[in-house]
């Protein structure tokens, strides 16, 4: 069997928004990137997502739709669909997708298999099959130069099944819970996705326990401690503390009692009881601004959870990021923490270009345009190397502290963000690490 059987939501696009299915075009969603944290938050493993533009146009809004998908979540994304050369294989690559799947009903698809698997290497390549005799005829092809593929229907898992090394992932409607888990007993098949997976997100914690207990390997995402291990209060809560994970800016405290905390660990999403309304509360239900669980920790007495969060917008219902924003009393200089410095400056250059400021250095630059900037980042890069000659670090550091602040300008201008350079930093060095096991 594979090491983990997995659970892959999906995600259809067409003109900026999310359909209900391949054919369906009923809208399911404005603001597909909030979808898919809804879908990829608590025990999904993946998401694929599915590009149905009918014109390049279309298909270039789609990639920077896709590449938006990829900054929310925190989950390996599959791009599928308007693939017609080299560039668009790089496109959804470089919008920060771990795997682009070649449409195998298309023979221009079926030629562009070995160059793309040559050059962005085999584990980031599916097929994506839905005829019989696309797998038959290119078996060898598939089997030299793809990772996994992803069969649209069962028809032809049976072909599927008999290419050795290749794991498939089966795209099917809605099903019943035993045919998933018949589907999921046999070896070769990696996981399932579609509509199937769709209807049932919320519910994936269950059905994975129930597969565990099938003796089927699936990746858990269970408590160490249960809510019978925590100390509330008279009124039966506990206190929480939400902290924003990127920065680490506390952003409010809320309470759970049982039910919250068994909705919090089931869906992923952070839920609360209001002791104002005596109601549950899932954060964002009527706001959008979700808050979508990275880690819970117990403090040393069990009496308080620390919740640790990818926040969507703000926390606070003023319209604040953080509710405490109301700054009291202040000792000295505030010290920089330097794993953060570099995103808070970064939000500072966003809001000056949202809210300009008269005499505003950034607002200059922004004014000025592309050109001007791209100028200031090569006056800089040369800037450095000069300093460089000098023995004495201090021109370095002012030097590159100039040459970031320019770079950062230049991201902002294009859309850019530190989690978007972060990320790729990170997948590369993944990278690295496989190739040198």
């Amino acid at each position: 069997m594979t090491e983990r059987k997995k659970f892959i939501p999906c995600i259809y696009l067409r003109r900026g928004h999310a359909q209900k299915g391949l054919r369906d075009e009923t809208v399911v969603s404005d603001d597909p990137a909030v979808l898919a944290q809804q879908y990829a938050s608590g025990n999904a493993d993946g998401l694929l997502v599915f590009d149905l533009s009918d014109t390049d146009a279309e298909h270039d809004a789609a990639i920077e739709m896709i590449r938006a998908i990829c900054a929310a979540v925190r989950v390996p994304v599959i791009g599928c669909g308007h693939v017609r050369r080299m560039e668009d294989v790089k496109k959804l690559i470089y919008a920060g997708c771990s795997m682009a799947a070649l449409n195998y009903s298309r023979q221009d698809n079926i030629d562009l298999t070995r160059e793309v698997s040559e050059k962005f290497g085999k584990n980031r390549i599916a097929a994506c099959c839905l005829a019989t005799d696309a797998i038959e005829e290119n078996r060898t092809l598939i089997q030299t130069y793809v990772q996994e593929m992803i069969l649209l229907g069962e028809s032809s898992v049976r072909n599927a099944l008999q290419i050795e090394g290749v794991p498939v992932i089966i795209h099917i409607h809605d099903v019943s819970l035993d045919k998933i888990l018949e589907l999921l007993s046999t070896e070769a098949i990696d996981g399932i996705t579609g509509d199937a997976i769709n209807t049932n997100v919320r519910e994936l914690l269950d059905i994975k326990k129930l597969c565990a207990e099938k003796g089927i390997p699936v990746d858990l995402h269970l408590p160490v401690y249960s809510w019978s291990d925590f100390k509330t209060g008279p009124d039966g809560l506990l206190p929480v503390v939400v902290q924003e994970d990127m920065t680490g800016e506390v952003l409010m405290m809320a309470y759970m009692n049982e039910e919250a905390y068994q909705r919090t660990v089931q869906t992923g999403m952070m839920t609360y009881w209001s002791r104002s309304r005596q109601e549950l509360w899932v954060k964002g239900e009527t706001s959008g601004h979700y808050q979508y669980v990275r880690s819970l920790r117990a403090d040393c007495d069990f009496d308080t959870l620390l919740a640790r969060v990818d926040q969507t917008g703000a926390a606070c219902h003023t319209g604040h990021h953080s509710c405490f924003f109301r700054e009291n009393l202040t000792f000295g200089t505030q010290q920089n923490n330097p794993e953060t410095v570099l995103e808070t400056v970064y939000q500072v250059i966003l809001d000056r270009r949202e809210h300009p400021r008269t005499g505003s250095y950034t607002n200059y630059l922004f004014d000025k345009g592309i050109d001007k900037i791209l100028k200031k980042v090569g006056e800089e890069a040369s800037e450095i190397i000069i300093a460089s000659k000098n023995p004495d670090k201090t021109d370095v550091v002012y030097e590159m502290s100039d040459f970031l602040y320019h770079m950062m300008v230049l991201m902002a201008e294009r859309g850019v963000s530190w989690r978007d350079i972060t990320e790729e930093l990170a997948r590369r060095e993944q990278k690295s690490g496989e190739e040198t096991k």
